[in-house]
């Protein structure tokens, strides 16, 4: 167990001293002016009790990203001319990918059209054929040039289809989608684009962190399903006790207890862009429910939802503001909204939630309950992305800062890229790595969801789910129920429990875990290019902040962090916390010579 031997600062002096606009420990006026060596400062973060070295985390939370889609050759690149380069370094793990479990030439995916024009079925699913040439049903490399492919399908119920009870067979026949850009040709521009997978030459910057830090090639979303439960879950562990308002959806199913669990993206009710954007119907989490937010008020202890475009007083450089603030991104040749409601995690809470955007009253209160916040709907520790650098130039370094980039560089497909994405995340890597808290600070890079991108590597359910009841649409056809991972209205495998939902008692609507994901550490206290193969989930995160700075108190209410794998495999809290500094450059992921300004 780490402690440092540091007096804690009480918060409510923390507060007086941000109020001030210092929350810094400054020598008291009546000190002899003689004292030859100030008093060293430390910030009220730094002085907190934790269980590691780590007083900071930082956790970038992309979107829409399959293991495979982004290391299915890890570390192998092709290095073709004109692209950047990537060279492993020796004693490089082997990584559990598509290259090392030959794959890419002979894939079950290809079945999916034996005979390419017949009907097969899956489950107990009848699907047409797709009348695609065998060999655009094979894994394939994407091109730097073709950074920008289209969203692939990444619903509840296709995911589970796709995966076909483990056969991991179905994705063109159920989470695919062909490429939408003009002049796309080949399995790119077909429904074979789902198995389209990026290497070093693109994921870059990705593939350095991996280089240098730690990797886990065995981490989960919870469930199967988009954005907005993998964005709830990674904060709570929980996606059940949903309220919907304005009518019904099928992103929200009847959870068999009376009550409702969210498997598809609704946007939050009542917040200011949802009002804007007529949103309906809309959803918000009840009362019963909690996340991490909540724990760390009722200790006192600083943290900060952090999203691209909350800000709607911002002025983009494009003229744009408010809900319609939005960003030029040259690899789309688009233009994107910043701010995407439905990946917001914490407006879902009524404890956490800022639905009005209202802003903090001082930089130096970002990460606090605001002692001079006194609006109708108070900022509950929601800000912009723009706050995170600005309170941490400030000296006001959250314990705990979640981090969605504006849309263009989430990640996410159509709105998105990878390219586009690279440059948000080594702009927050580079930028921490240059303060004088990296020392204590460890960076997680995670994801929402797959986007339906192929992955070959199953997870059998730990946690069931009947849902039979609530059709939905896949690949072309109606389905019964949301759940057909290993039958019509079954999501369960021996062993599997169905799990708890918020008010106890079994429920629909939460099997996994889901699919598999990028799963990134980076810190001076990371092991050093380490894959792990520890099996996580999203709710590892929360585990690890509960394990962290809580003592290991869980959320409870049937949150999956009591039962979630842990990261601490992933660090090396036995060395020195020494590792070299990995400064990249923002647009092609490689690494440069010295920190770029800042």
């Amino acid at each position: 167990m780490f402690r440092r031997t540091l007096l804690p600062i009480p918060f409510a002096a923390m507060l007086a001293l941000a109020a001030c606009g210092n929350n810094n420990v400054s020598t008291p006026a009546s000190s002899p002016a003689t004292a030859s060596t100030p008093a060293a400062t430390v910030s009220a973060q730094d002085a907190v009790t934790t269980a590691t070295p780590i007083k900071h985390v930082v956790v970038i939370f992309g979107e829409n990203v399959s293991f495979d889609h982004y290391f299915a050759t890890y570390p192998q690149a092709s290095n073709p001319v004109g692209e950047p380069q990537f060279t492993a370094a020796a004693g490089t793990p082997t990584v559990n990918n598509l290259a090392n479990n030959n794959l890419i030439t002979a894939n079950p995916n290809a079945l999916s059209t034996s005979p390419n024009t017949a009907g097969r079925t899956v489950g107990s699913v009848a699907v047409a054929g797709l009348g695609l040439p065998a060999a655009d049903l094979l894994p394939f490399r994407l091109d730097r040039s073709q950074a920008n492919t289209s969203s692939q399908n990444h619903a509840y119920a296709a995911e589970q289809l796709a995966y076909n009870n483990g056969a991991m067979d179905s994705f063109p026949l159920f989470t695919a989608a062909g490429s939408t850009i003009a002049g796309s040709t080949g399995a790119f521009a077909t429904k074979g684009q789902v198995l389209g997978y990026f290497d070093g030459n693109t994921v870059t910057a990705m593939w350095n962190y991996a280089q240098n830090f730690a990797l886990n090639q065995n981490a989960y979303t919870d469930t199967y399903g988009p954005s907005t439960p993998g964005a709830i879950e990674v904060v709570s562990g929980q996606n059940n006790g949903v309220v919907v308002t304005g009518g019904t959806s099928a992103n929200a199913i009847p959870d068999s207890t009376g009550g409702f669990t969210l498997v598809g993206d609704l946007d939050p009710t009542g917040d200011a862009c949802t009002i804007a954007a007529k949103s309906s119907p809309t959803a918000a989490m009840s009362s019963a429910n909690k996340n991490i937010g909540d724990l760390l008020n009722a200790k006192g202890l600083s943290w900060g939802g952090f999203m691209g475009g909350f800000n709607l007083s911002t002025v983009n450089a494009n003229g744009t503001t408010g809900c319609a603030r939005s960003t030029f991104s040259q690899v789309l040749n688009a233009t994107k909204a910043d701010y995407v409601q439905h990946h917001n995690w914490f407006q879902y809470y009524p404890t956490t939630a800022n639905l009005a955007h209202t802003r903090p009253t001082s930089t130096a209160v970002i990460g606090m309950t605001d002692p001079l916040d006194n609006s109708a709907t108070p900022v509950h520790h929601q800000y912009d992305t723009d706050d995170f650098f600005a309170a941490v130039k400030a000296g006001n370094y959250p314990s705990v800062s979640f981090l969605k980039a504006p849309a263009i560089s989430d990640g996410h497909p159509g709105n998105s890229d990878p390219i586009d994405e690279q440059a948000f995340v080594t702009k927050v890597i580079n930028f921490l790595q240059q303060q004088p808290d990296w020392k204590n600070t460890a960076v997680i890079i995670a994801y929402d969801d797959s986007d339906g991108w192929y992955d070959h590597r199953f997870m059998a359910p730990k946690n069931s789910s009947f849902d039979s009841t609530t059709a939905q649409s896949a690949g072309g056809v109606t389905v019964a129920g949301t759940d057909n991972l290993s039958g019509t209205g079954q999501c369960t495998a021996t062993g599997a429990v169905q799990p708890q939902g918020v008010n106890g008692g079994a429920v629909n609507g939460r099997c996994g875990p889901g699919t598999r994901t990028p799963f990134i550490v980076v810190s001076p206290w990371a092991k050093v290019n380490f894959v792990d193969d520890t099996p996580i989930t999203q709710a590892s995160v929360v585990k690890f902040i509960e394990d962290n700075w809580l003592g290991g108190q869980r959320l409870g209410n049937g949150s999956f962090d009591a039962a979630a794998g842990s990261i601490m495999n992933m660090f090396n809290f036995s060395g020195s916390g020494n590792n070299p500094t990995v400064y990249l450059d923002q647009n092609l992921g490689t690494r440069l010579s010295a920190p770029p300004a800042s």
